[in-house]
């Protein structure tokens, strides 16, 4: 009979402090915030699967009738979102090699060798953050187009890694600091070189932090059209957000399907890519707020 009589108390408590008004006030928030991010992209995507008459004839909120998917082929089709798919595949993954390649090296020698002179190097990069993108457009073109590089992959390649990299070695330089040093050093006593270390006890820490900064710097990257506009003219060399831009352009009011099927095209990828890693990700910036 106790047992119960607690038992039910206990329920009580958990019962009244599941309706606290302040757990509802932030429930109701939460909620409000969620509806927010999420409709856009419910809309966008039921959008993508609407008739050529249905944008006229019937209110913008409305249902689809059905699942036209000839929106989709024609936007990868006639569209070209094919071609502009495979330039953004080709401008992100090497800048994304490079970035975390040079950042995570750049980051090892600064915070774990030791070596005179290091925190000045780190200042360096680190002005680089605060170098805002458009007041360095006008001469990267100059020199650009000095070097022939202009309508060149090469360009966006180049000028994505330098601008990736202040904030990488950043990011990089607060997760190595939570490392032992006890670890390092007992496998140097044991022989290892710094290469060793590097590859067998730094970069399987580092793990999360890789997958996180990527991410990152994944979405600047592929959200680009700056850089892209600035860099790229030659229709075969448009990147996906610069393709969108002129996609709208070429088919204009009459054809809303193909557009909100090429737009959907580009932006659910990145959402499932998100939510896969998104475990690593949380682990990540967990591991990144931890103080050496």
């Amino acid at each position: 009979m106790a047992t119960t009589l607690r038992r039910s108390a206990q329920a009580a408590t958990h019962l009244r402090q599941r309706l606290h008004p302040r757990r509802i006030a932030a429930g109701l928030i939460v909620g409000l915030l969620l509806i927010i991010q999420l409709y856009p992209l419910i809309w966008l995507l039921l959008s993508s699967f609407k008739g050529p008459t249905e944008f006229n004839l019937r209110p913008i909120y409305a249902l689809p009738e059905g699942f036209y998917w000839q929106n989709y082929l024609d936007a990868w089709t006639r569209g070209r979102l094919n071609i502009y798919y495979l330039n953004s595949i080709l401008v992100t993954f090497p800048a994304l090699l490079l970035i975390i390649a040079t950042g995570l090296g750049a980051a090892f020698a600064i915070e774990i060798m030791r070596w005179r002179g290091r925190n000045l190097v780190l200042l360096t990069f680190l002005a680089g953050i605060m170098v805002p993108l458009q007041i360095v457009l006008l001469p990267l073109f100059s020199a650009y187009y000095q070097l022939q590089l202009l309508n060149n992959h090469l360009a966006l390649i180049l000028t994505y890694t330098a601008f990736g990299l202040p904030l990488t070695i950043f990011l990089f330089t607060g997760y190595l600091k939570p490392i032992p040093r006890e670890v390092i050093e007992a496998a140097i006593v044991d022989g290892a070189n710094i290469y060793q270390v590097f590859a067998r006890i730094v970069l399987p820490m580092m793990a999360n932090a890789i997958v996180t900064v990527g991410l990152v710097q994944f979405f600047f990257i592929w959200n680009d059209l700056i850089l892209s506009m600035t860099f790229i003219n030659d229709v075969s060399m448009r990147t996906i957000q610069t393709g969108l831009l002129n996609f709208v352009g070429q088919y204009g009011q009459r054809e809303w399907g193909p557009t909100f099927a090429a737009i959907a095209s580009s932006v659910i990828p990145i959402l499932i890519i998100y939510l896969a890693l998104n475990n690593l990700i949380i682990r990540g910036l967990t591991a990144g707020s931890v103080k050496g």
